[in-house]
């Protein structure tokens, strides 16, 4: 379906049930943001404060996600932040294939509209769904691959940075790499 206006994506996202995650969820994290963003970051899914908020990114793995933007000199307000799915998979677990399938509509559309020159895909789901092919994070992280209009690079999940803390230092790395890929670019 072709959407008019972004409001009348978020509509049809709002009350959405294609899939077995509806059944369960408390909200729709549909995205928030800048819709006229230069970067576009996509997560896997909501968890539970996300579930719990309606927004993506709000616990810690958010919080870390904001220290991030801000060392290279960015607020959540500068950009837009969705999911691949936009209900929370049961027990944080990855979103199945199917699941996946029945939002990339959503994700195609919400792309559309906003037009970013940038998507920075935050872990191997993300990135594996918008490359279209298996992603091995620990070689690909940070390393910009253009496929059509969009400059699109991998890095690392805060959540997974929560568990992991020896992978932080490269995902910083990363954020430095998409700010100097996007002033390229608006220098262009």
């Amino acid at each position: 379906m072709r959407y008019q206006t972004i409001k009348e994506l978020y509509n049809e996202v709002m009350s959405c049930s294609k899939c077995r995650l509806s059944q369960n969820r408390k909200s729709i994290v549909f995205g928030e943001g800048n819709i006229h963003a230069d970067i576009l970051f996509i997560g896997e899914g909501p968890g539970a404060r996300e579930d719990e908020t309606g927004r993506p990114f709000v616990g810690p793995a958010g919080k870390l996600l904001d220290n991030m933007l801000g060392d290279i000199g960015l607020k959540r307000e500068d950009v837009y932040i969705a999911n691949v799915v936009k209900c929370r998979p049961p027990g944080n677990r990855d979103p199945q294939p199917d699941e996946r399938e029945c939002c990339i509509g959503y994700l195609r559309a919400q792309v559309a509209f906003i037009k970013p020159k940038v998507i920075v895909c935050l872990g191997r789901i993300s990135a594996g769904v918008i490359l279209g092919r298996e992603v091995r994070m620990m070689r690909e992280h940070g390393t910009p691959t253009r496929v059509k209009n969009f400059t699109i690079i991998p890095t690392f999940h805060p959540a997974a940075l929560l568990h992991n803390p020896d992978h932080e230092k490269d995902a910083r790395a990363d954020f430095q790499i998409i700010a100097a890929t996007v002033k390229e670019m608006q220098d262009a």
